[in-house]
């Protein structure tokens, strides 16, 4: 697989493998790492809410508003 990155963060890729004393791919490798167990998470977070919905556990936008304006304005 090849990947194309802009020459700015190229640069900056450079410069955080020079500062950290590791490889360039390495770098890559632990990003993709990264991104690939966010997504995980991510799933997993979004079908916990859609069970929560299916089990009725939510509030009304009314109740969630008056919620934020307490937390903003107490």
């Amino acid at each position: 697989m090849e990947v194309h990155i802009p020459p700015n963060q190229e640069a900056q890729l450079g410069e955080l493998a020079a500062r950290t004393g590791r490889g360039t791919d390495d770098l890559i490798q632990e990003a993709v790492d990264r991104l690939l167990a966010y997504n995980e998470w991510f799933k997993e977070q979004v079908q916990v809410g859609l069970d929560q919905l299916d089990r009725g556990e939510f509030i009304e936008e009314a109740e969630m508003d008056a919620r934020v304006e307490r937390m903003l304005n107490p």
